[in-house]
């Protein structure tokens, strides 16, 4: 009868190994199914022998196959044949910046414009003939009013409202020589 437990604690131990080396070997699923199959033989012993035994061995199996199996996956992903399987997400930021539309609205950073419709935070502004879209900064803005370009987020015109642009007709040369 001990000998039927070893044997039992035995085939539940290659079941767990079986189920971890599908993550290695690419086996189609195959090993995992073996896996699977000896834990089910080996606690099925285990209950035929005692059913308290059973019921431990089990419970534990339970707890146990699923945190090991997390763990396995995460360092997994680690591993030079878990990096060739499992893609990366390109960064949203990335990837969406480097568009061309997204380039163009790159160059209204710092420009001023005038609110065509309500940013309620979003909004339509026009940048010198050239309508936007935009958001504010979380605030709402009325239609009309003067509002600067001080951000471009992965498309995202971002605004803010300021009392009137500077007047180049107001600009003194002389200022800048200082």
């Amino acid at each position: 009868m001990e000998s039927n437990l070893v044997l039992a604690y035995i085939l539940i131990a290659l079941g767990l190994l079986l189920m971890a080396a599908e993550l290695v070997v690419p086996a189609g699923g195959f090993a995992f199914v073996l896996g699977v199959g000896a834990m089910v033989v080996g606690i099925a012993m285990i209950f035929a022998s005692s059913t308290s035994h059973g019921l431990l061995t089990l419970s534990l199996v339970a707890v146990f196959v699923p945190l090991l199996g997390g763990i396995l996956l995460h360092y997994w992903r680690k591993t030079p044949m878990g990096k060739r399987l499992v893609l990366n997400a390109a960064q949203d930021d990335a990837t969406v910046a480097h568009m061309p539309v997204n380039l163009e609205l790159e160059q209204l950073r710092g420009r001023y414009g005038k609110t065509v419709s309500a940013l309620r935070p979003a909004g339509t502004v026009e940048f010198d003939g050239r309508r936007v879209d935009t958001m504010s900064e979380g605030t709402m803005i009325d239609p009309g009013v003067w509002v600067r370009c001080i951000d471009v987020k992965a498309g995202r015109v971002i605004v803010r409202q300021v009392e009137r642009p500077p007047d180049l007709a107001d600009f003194d040369p002389s200022d800048l020589r200082g």
